[in-house]
């Protein structure tokens, strides 16, 4: 019996004892952090932003915080935290892509597919169309519209679009390099709709109405 408590007693102490060496010291401290996705941000940034110390109790670490550390970077949409043993911590991100950019009180700023304002510029970007909106957000139905359409555009066609608003939801348009004006819609159909686009654009017209694109015009 007393020898059966002698085990106990001494299973109990090494439980406690690989406990503090796993989640209390180095012994499984983090020595290698990789950033996966990062293209156009600085992978310096990522890391810095996630604020992971070298030597840190792996299995302690709160990936969650780390995610949302680094997510608080303009440029990212998404980030995931993952550890693997023996000592490594890697951080996926997802980079945000700009649509458009909007011209407004608080200055030049990118937008994303999601309609997220989301970073201050110095000047227009080559490339990407004005957002014609009063106040820009993912939260408004019209800007989400706006900017899911802008997304779907295919290359060739986004490529021509200079300016794009709204007024509600179902009522996108956007204007072409060469002043002639789209009336798309909603944000249904999109693929539809560019396809019966390409071939109303080899007409003679001011105004290209998709908005049914099943019943399409030109005037």
């Amino acid at each position: 019996m007393r020898q059966r408590r002698r085990i106990v007693a001494l299973s109990a102490v090494t439980v406690v004892g690989l406990g503090y060496l796993l989640f209390f010291t180095s012994f499984l401290g983090v020595s290698t952090v990789e950033v996966v996705g990062a293209r156009t941000v600085a992978e310096r940034d990522v890391l810095a932003a996630a604020e992971v110390a070298e030597n840190e109790p792996l299995l302690r670490l709160d990936t969650d915080a780390v995610a949302e550390r680094v997510a608080t970077l303009p440029d990212i949409a998404t980030a995931t935290v993952e550890r693997s043993l023996p000592s490594t911590v890697t951080i996926t991100v997802t980079e945000r892509r700009a649509v458009a950019y909007h011209d407004g009180d608080r200055g030049l700023r990118l937008v994303d597919a999601a309609g997220v304002p989301y970073k201050t510029v110095p000047e227009p970007p080559d490339g990407l169309p004005r957002l014609e909106l009063f106040d820009p957000g993912p939260a408004d139905d019209v800007t989400r519209a706006v900017t899911t359409v802008l997304a779907a555009l295919p290359a060739e066609l986004a490529d021509e679009v200079v300016a794009a608003r709204a007024s509600t939801p179902g009522a996108v348009e956007f204007d072409l390099a060469d002043g002639r004006v789209v009336r798309w819609g909603d944000a249904d159909q999109n693929t539809q709709k560019a396809q019966v686009l390409a071939v109303l654009l080899t007409r003679e017209g001011e105004v290209y109405d998709v908005s049914s694109p099943e019943l399409p015009t030109v005037s």
